[in-house]
């Protein structure tokens, strides 16, 4: 289970973004350390979408003790101000690195945000378990509380998210014998347009480079070929005279 905690807030609105997030990515439990007040008719509550409902309403009251004590922490902040040489947590992970590494974690986990200002001292980065942070541009690279909420719950989606809810088919490649179908109908089509024989052979082992990164759908691949097709029917009519 992924918990998300954010410590000291100091906008009611960026807990109702944060708890927003958490609904989108399949998060239920928000804990909150000194807390501003969060008003059932002011802006968390009006930030919040549909996590107004049960999210917000539910989240808990805790101290950054129980934090500490109770899960396996990770501490989200924008830089870490920190090298090898001198460091409370480093290297930092990436959203997406922290994923791969929370995979195999069987203890509960809490992603811990800090505040908008200042984010987590470093005396409460030593407590937690690891560091995650967002790479950014070096010019301005803060971001505000619950956008990097937002990135960060992103990027853990695979570990909240049930798979009826995501389909892993949303882009599933069509199989081998349509894409050599494919294949074999772009051959016809180059014969047809009068491509210079000897350039053929390059021209579609291009075309299978060119498939073979696009990764095609059953769909993409059948309409593809129905237009190949037709364009070949099209030459061929206009070769035997017909308009």
């Amino acid at each position: 289970m992924i918990s998300v905690a954010v410590v000291d807030a100091e906008t009611p609105g960026n807990v109702g973004t944060i708890a927003r997030s958490m609904k989108n990515f399949g998060l239920s439990e928000l804990l909150l350390v000194d807390p501003p007040e969060l008003d059932p008719d002011g802006e968390a509550y009006g930030f919040a979408g549909q996590a107004r409902e049960d999210v917000l309403p539910n989240a808990r009251e805790v101290s950054f003790d129980h934090l500490a004590e109770s899960y396996y922490t990770v501490a989200c902040t924008a830089t870490t101000n920190e090298d090898a040489s001198s460091h409370v947590r480093y290297p930092a992970k990436t959203p997406a690195e922290l994923a791969d590494s929370l995979a195999g974690v069987e203890a509960d986990v809490c992603v811990v945000f800090g505040r908008e200002r200042v984010g987590l001292t470093n005396d409460e980065l030593a407590r937690l378990d690891e560091v995650c942070s967002i790479p950014a541009n070096a010019d301005y690279p803060v971001l505000n509380l619950g956008q990097a909420a937002t990135i960060v719950l992103y990027e853990l989606r695979d570990l909240t998210v049930e798979r009826d809810q995501h389909p892993a088919d949303l882009h599933e490649r069509a199989d081998e014998r349509a894409v050599e179908g494919l294949h074999e109908e772009f051959g016809s089509f180059l014969t047809a347009i009068g491509h210079p024989e000897e350039k053929r052979p390059k021209a579609r082992r291009m075309f299978r480079r060119l498939l073979g990164r696009a990764h095609p759908t059953g769909r993409e691949t059948r309409t593809m070929r129905g237009l190949f097709r037709r364009a070949r029917q099209r030459v061929e009519r206009i070769e035997d005279g017909e308009n």
